[in-house]
């Protein structure tokens, strides 16, 4: 009963007492069935596939196809070229043919901080609502209802961040598209908000419940792949399954196509395109945020499903409706299908160059991404990230403790990645580069890769005992190395150890600051603050790519302008006017008038 779910609190209980969890630790914590399963009655071939079972027998028709005929109410909202203010003034519910004006009550988003409704039911109407999910999933015993402290307690805190806890009144379970449905009417009748939850390896508390509670969705148990079009170069599946597994699942089936899209190791399909997220691939493919997420079934908060598209590569016919929910942050709809793009899977090679500053390190990758030459990742570490590594010792080697680029060549020969590398090497020691190592093995292109995916391990071993708030920015390549060198500058005059680790290729940083007690967090915070400042004020955003939740959300105004926060707001009130999905991320409270800055 619930075995999975509570294999993550006694992870957490077993860690007290220590400053970090182990690698072993964590991933009990965040442990997930073992394998993710390819869903009965998918058929797989090399050209193209009909519909799985499972997407036929769904009783919502929009889940595996747009509708035909009449089009339902709300999705001609999402999809017409209406203006936003026909959005608000018109509340395109149920299936009945209710009026948003029965529903939406501006009074009540006017005299909230965020403008976005914050009544909700009665503690009696969440009992009656807990009720009726047990009536219609069955009780604790089947598996798909708790609120077991234990249950609770995991889908509302997280050892990722340093954002306060809050649990959920209930969590439940769904298996398909229909339980969603169910789940959503109930919050609906009862006005009960909904956090779904997914992988929970995000760093800015998206999944926290608001206080009032709420019904928590945790899709981990939807996680598989549906259909498989090798000839077409994408896949369907649900929102729970790990970018890890389908990968693994491609190789093991001879597949040689990936999904490039590589965030933490835990993250899923559906948290990763609530996010917007990227990784280390996205100087070649790109972030979520491109096309990689071709359509997706959607739950909006009223109960109807909709499909945002067909599965064609492209599609010239009206909003790009996908890409409205792709950062959206769970807070216009449950995601609970999509189609994903898979890439060639080609050779790859890894080189290590070391530089005397960040500066002629940047220069010198803003001039190899100028020459066109295959480069699937480059990464920036500090010396600080250097010798932590050396300290760690899991390393294979007694690195040089100087700034350093870590690059993995990708290309279709050994000839055209060797080609690469002798172009990379040219222009590294142009700029100053010198040590340059290039993989002369498989294993060893392994070895020298882990030493960059070790990050969080090895940095926390810059001090013993320590704890680590690992936060991102981006701005603009060529103003990198203003905001790195300030950065650390503002970090040494505070006395925290920090290491920087960066996506150079693409702007993006992430410092791991480290602390061990409450006064070194509070600092942090300050640090963090700042640097977001400096970020913005470089024409760069407050995260590059792990989200707003609740962490960042305050510096929306400043970075995207009022008119641009406030379209958000609309667009949040046209289709959920309760403010039952994901309440309290996202959207920020609106800014003293002293601290706006004009639209841009």
């Amino acid at each position: 009963m619930f075995a999975r779910q509570i294999a993550r609190p006694q992870a957490r209980r077993m860690a007290q007492g220590t400053k970090v969890l182990s690698p072993e630790a964590h991933n009990a914590l965040q442990s997930r069935s073992s394998t993710c399963r390819v869903g009965k009655g998918v058929r797989f071939n090399s050209t193209q596939t009909g519909q799985s079972s499972e997407t036929k027998n769904d009783n919502s028709s929009s889940s595996s196809k747009p509708s035909s005929g009449r089009i339902s109410s709300t999705a001609a909202v999402v999809m017409a070229g209406g203006t936003l203010t026909g959005l608000l003034g018109y509340y395109l519910g149920d299936q009945n043919g209710s009026k948003r004006g029965e529903y939406y009550n501006p009074q009540i988003s006017a005299n909230s901080p965020s403008g976005l409704n914050e009544n909700y039911g009665s503690v009696d109407d969440f009992q009656k609502a807990i009720q009726e999910l047990r009536d219609t999933f069955g009780g604790e015993d089947e598996g798909k209802v708790s609120n077991d402290a234990e249950i609770l307690e995991v889908h509302g805190f997280s050892e990722n961040d340093y954002h306060p806890g809050s649990s959920p009144t209930v969590v439940v379970f769904p298996a398909s598209t229909d339980d969603v449905v169910k789940i959503v009417k109930i919050a609906n009748k009862y006005k009960m908000p909904v956090v779904p939850y997914s992988g929970a390896t995000s760093l800015e508390g998206h999944f926290r419940a608001p206080s009032v509670g709420s019904i928590c969705v945790d899709v981990s148990n939807m996680d598989k792949i549906l259909e498989i079009h090798e000839a077409d170069s994408d896949i369907v599946c649900q929102p729970g399954i790990r970018w890890m597994d389908i990968n693994a699942i491609l190789k093991k089936k001879g597949v040689p196509l990936f999904f490039p899209i590589d965030p933490a190791p835990g993250a899923t399909i559906g948290g990763m395109m609530s996010t917007g997220c990227s990784g280390t691939n996205a100087v070649r493919y790109g972030t979520a945020k491109a096309e990689w997420f071709l359509n997706a079934t959607v739950v909006l908060p009223n109960g109807e499903v909709i499909k945002t598209r067909r599965r064609s590569r492209k599609s010239s016919a009206g909003f790009d409706t996908t890409k409205l929910f792709i950062g959206a942050e769970g807070t216009l709809g449950i995601i609970t299908e999509v189609t994903i793009r898979l890439a060639p899977l080609l050779p790859t090679n890894v080189a290590v160059v070391q530089f005397p500053d960040v500066r002629r390190a940047t220069e010198a990758v803003v001039e190899v991404m100028n020459q066109g030459v295959g480069i699937q990742c480059v990464e920036l570490c500090d010396d600080d990230f250097m010798r932590s590594t050396n300290l760690y010792g899991m390393s294979q080697r007694k690195w040089p403790e100087k700034d350093s680029l870590f690059f993995k060549f990708q290309g279709p020969t050994p000839n055209a990645l060797n080609e690469t590398a002798k172009i990379v090497k040219a222009i590294a020691e142009k700029h100053g580069g010198t040590g340059f190592q290039l993989a002369k093995t498989e294993k060893e292109a392994t070895d020298l890769w882990a030493d960059r995916k070790n990050a969080l391990y090895s940095g926390l071993a810059l001090v013993e005992g320590s704890r680590g708030w690992s936060t991102d920015v981006c701005v603009p390549v060529s103003r990198l190395p203003e905001l790195v060198y300030e950065t650390k500058k503002d970090i040494q005059q505070t006395g925290i150890v920090s290491t920087i680790v960066g996506h150079v290729g693409d702007g993006n940083f992430h410092a791991l600051l480290l602390f061990k007690n409450e006064k070194e967090l509070e600092v942090i915070r300050g640090l963090v603050h700042r640097m977001v400042e400096r970020a913005i004020a470089l024409d760069g955003t407050c995260t590059g790519e792990h989200g707003v939740g609740i962490g960042k959300k305050e510096y929306l105004y400043d970075e995207l302008g009022a008119g641009t926060v406030e379209l958000m707001k609309t667009v949040k009130r046209a289709i959920d006017p309760h403010n039952l999905f994901n309440p309290g991320k996202l959207y920020p409270a609106e800014p003293h008038p002293d601290s706006n800055r004009p639209s841009h």
